[in-house]
């Protein structure tokens, strides 16, 4: 493809060289450059790419897109003023907007946004619709399985795998979209058809310093929507942003449990099997039964009822699809085991998803409530004493234990939840080793009891330091229980 057509409608500051020149792939990491690419220098949190110039060129690199002054001959430059932003739509334009050709919808909140993705797949599977995945636990195209780095990636792999999607003739991406990809301008260039907000609670404040200006990232997504926005109106800042797209021609859904709103859960009832509730809609009503218990699964559901409402869907195909969702993996998981142990692993790792796990577990044990978890290294270090609180306040004896320490003392990061926990005078254990924890938890438990093991979920790793080891909570807590570890 020519560099001109690339680069077509980025806000391009100035050029030099030949804007007719072939351009075999794009690429911002210096280690993938091949012979005829196009270079994208983007200013990193470490590292500048503008430092790999030298190298890239050596390596072949055609042409490259810059914000600093660069003099070089033999290259073709293209200067901007924001090389995040670019590199959205020169992925969209280098993949052929592929975005253009599906519905695409745009999940975002602080919890809620996994499991969500999963129920809406399962309907859409339930109608054999074409569908495709970007997500934190994978990103799936049809039946193919991908390994996600992060919940939202790059621009760059962002479009390649949408240009994949269209070529598997998927009708329907659903993706979760973080705020830091909102911020880095990673979706910019993505038609999106439908938006979700879930939820807005106490995380990411390490980048986004405080909550306004997370509501305000995420905030971003629901004005690049074609087709219609939903809408958690039982969420605060959900009827706040209910009120800023008013301005806006695109369709708003509301749902909710509590307040006036377009789609809404009556009748509700929680088993430890599920939960189910009528759902009620301005053009149809009826039962539905889910297969994961608690009321936060309640409004998952009806996150994804909406957007299948909006896509035309009926009620018929909404519970047929919603039902055959046998749980989202590591999402308030039940770890099978021979000894009738109660265990339910969970990705609960921010104070308003521990408070509703804890929430729900209480509503059917029979017995104490046994928290093991930690919180993550070199991430918002604010949320960790209230974390403590809540596992206080909703538990009867809490071990804290480490989570992904990455870079950080996990002492430190032990003591900073235990001052949230000192407040309630719950019964407490610090163990640094997170094993040792799970097994001190289960050790203690009996058998109306319910432990749950908090924080990585679905993870199959640990980072401590610079390594990454194998771990995962599901295995581990098994293997105590059944003798083997």
């Amino acid at each position: 493809m020519k560099l001109k057509d690339i680069i077509n409608e980025i806000d391009v500051i100035d050029t030099s060289g030949d804007l007719n020149v072939e351009i075999n792939n794009i690429c911002y990491d210096s280690r993938n450059i091949k012979e005829g690419d196009l270079f994208v220098c983007v200013k990193g949190f470490k590292v500048d790419g503008h430092k790999y110039i030298d190298s890239v060129i050596k390596k072949g690199a055609k042409a490259l897109v810059v914000e600093d002054e660069v003099n070089l001959e033999g290259v073709t430059l293209v200067k901007v003023s924001n090389s995040r932003k670019a590199m959205a739509r020169i992925g969209a334009n280098f993949y052929g907007n592929p975005t253009n050709q599906m519905e695409v919808i745009g999940i975002t909140g602080t919890n809620g946004k996994t499991t969500i993705t999963y129920l809406i797949n399962s309907i859409l599977d339930n109608k054999n619709v074409k569908s495709g995945i970007i997500g934190t636990i994978c990103h799936k195209i049809l039946n193919r399985e991908y390994k996600a780095n992060n919940t939202t990636p790059e621009a760059f792999e962002l479009q390649k795998m949408f240009k994949e999607m269209k070529n598997a003739d998927v009708d329907v991406a659903i993706m979760e979209v973080s705020s830091h990809s909102i911020e880095l301008n990673r979706v910019d260039s993505i038609n999106f058809s439908i938006g979700i907000f879930t939820n807005l609670t106490k995380d990411h404040l390490d980048y986004h310093e405080d909550m306004n200006n997370y509501y305000e990232a995420k905030k971003k997504l629901f004005f690049m929507t074609n087709k219609a926005n939903i809408i958690n109106v039982d969420d605060p800042y959900g009827k706040k942003l209910v009120e800023e797209l008013e301005s806006t021609h695109i369709e708003t859904i509301t749902y909710g449990i509590d307040n006036e709103c377009d789609i809404k859960a009556e009748n509700m009832s929680i088993t430890p099997k599920g939960a189910s509730f009528t759902l009620v809609t301005p053009k149809f009503s009826g039962e539905i039964k889910l297969n994961t218990p608690g009321k936060f699964s309640i409004y998952n559901g009806l996150a994804a009822a909406s957007a299948a409402y909006i896509l035309g869907y009926s009620f018929k195909d909404i519970k047929e699809g919603l039902e055959n969702n046998k749980g989202v993996s590591g999402r308030f998981e039940k770890v099978e085991n021979s000894k009738g142990y109660n265990v339910i692993v969970d990705y609960s790792h921010t104070p308003d998803s521990l408070e509703n796990a804890l929430m729900t577990a209480k509503e059917f044990s029979k017995g104490k409530i046994i928290t093991v978890f930690g919180c993550g290294g070199d991430r918002d270090r604010t949320k960790r004493p209230m974390m403590g609180n809540i596992a206080g306040k909703l538990s009867d004896y809490v071990v804290i234990t480490s989570d992904n320490p990455r870079s950080e003392e996990p002492n430190s990061i032990l003591d900073h939840i235990e001052k949230g926990i000192i407040e309630t005078n719950c019964e407490y254990k610090k163990i640094v080793d997170r094993k040792e924890g799970i097994r001190e938890a289960i050790k203690m438990a009996k058998k109306d009891d319910v432990v749950l093991i908090a924080g990585k979920g679905h993870e199959t790793y640990q980072i401590l330091g610079d390594k990454t080891i194998d771990f995962d909570d599901r295995l581990v807590a098994k293997a105590i229980i059944e003798g083997e570890m």
